[in-house]
């Protein structure tokens, strides 16, 4: 049986695509993988992927991927699969996701893997039915073929989740792995945003046993306020599985108290709905 806790990309023996119990999605979500090579341009401290590498991933078969999203379809919606493998309270599709073991938007292919998805969908009579979405550290929003894809997504009627987890340079070289500006990011968001509906995901949790300060939380605030009125909302979310990365023993969950916290100080500092997976 799948649960939350495992996300494990093989587990449908497929090379794209795999099922998985999304705490914030509310059910099965069908992963979309284009990092199937465990590379991505980021290297997050809290990551699940084992053998992260840095880099792009291999070049995508796309009719691959078209086989593997209909038959696990098939399989979901005609055959025995939720039966099997799914608790009797997860039992629903509620979304094809783009995520993976790396960042989606750095495969060339990405817009055309878009494309794909709608083709299918479209075949199984769930356009417009079942959410597409966009799990993206958002670093590469500013190519004109990203923006394509996204562009794509929206006429599906899906969206982008946005990875943001801190707001100033030190905490995001130290807990993402690359350099930061805040003004790149302000703009890839806000390009993001003018695209298709746009979530910001944050994964908030404590450091070597010491939580986010008040200067990182009035950092994010700050980053996010003016956003107010073109994000659709925040994700807000603890540590739910064991990091595979070699700093994985500096990571502490903070309580859901502590979650539910800091949402109502960005929900009143920045006026975005923000909702809480602890």
């Amino acid at each position: 049986m799948l649960t939350t806790d495992d996300h494990r990309r093989d587990s449908a023996g497929l090379r794209y695509v795999y099922p998985v119990i999304s705490r914030r999605a509310g059910g099965v979500s069908i992963g979309i993988n284009l990092n199937p090579n465990n590379a991505c341009n980021w290297a997050c401290v809290y990551c699940q992927v084992e053998n992260l590498t840095r880099g792009g991933p291999p070049p995508i078969d796309l009719e691959c991927l078209e086989r593997e999203l209909a038959g696990f379809l098939d399989s979901a919606l005609n055959g025995d699969f939720m039966q099997r493998q799914v608790p009797p309270e997860a039992r629903r599709l509620m979304d094809v996701a783009f995520s993976g073991n790396g960042e989606p938007t750095s495969a060339p292919e990405f817009a055309e893997a878009v494309g794909v998805v709608g083709k299918v969908l479209e075949r199984f009579g769930l356009s417009g039915q079942l959410m597409v979405r966009l799990i993206t550290n958002g670093s590469l929003m500013h190519r004109p073929e990203v923006q394509s894809g996204i562009r794509h997504l929206a006429e599906l009627g899906g969206e982008v989740w946005f990875k943001m987890d801190r707001a100033t340079a030190d905490e995001v070289a130290e807990i993402n792995g690359v350099p930061w500006q805040m003004a790149k990011t302000s703009r890839n968001l806000e390009i993001c945003a003018s695209l298709a509906k746009t979530w910001v995901q944050t994964c908030w949790f404590a450091l070597d046993g010491i939580a986010p300060t008040a200067a990182s939380r009035k950092a994010y605030c700050d980053l996010l306020s003016p956003l107010a009125g073109k994000l659709t909302g925040i994700h807000l979310y603890g540590l739910a599985r064991p990091s595979l990365q070699p700093a994985a023993y500096r990571l502490n969950a903070l309580s859901e108290a502590d979650l539910r916290d800091f949402a109502e100080e960005v929900q009143k500092k920045t006026g975005i709905r923000v909702i809480v997976s602890p």
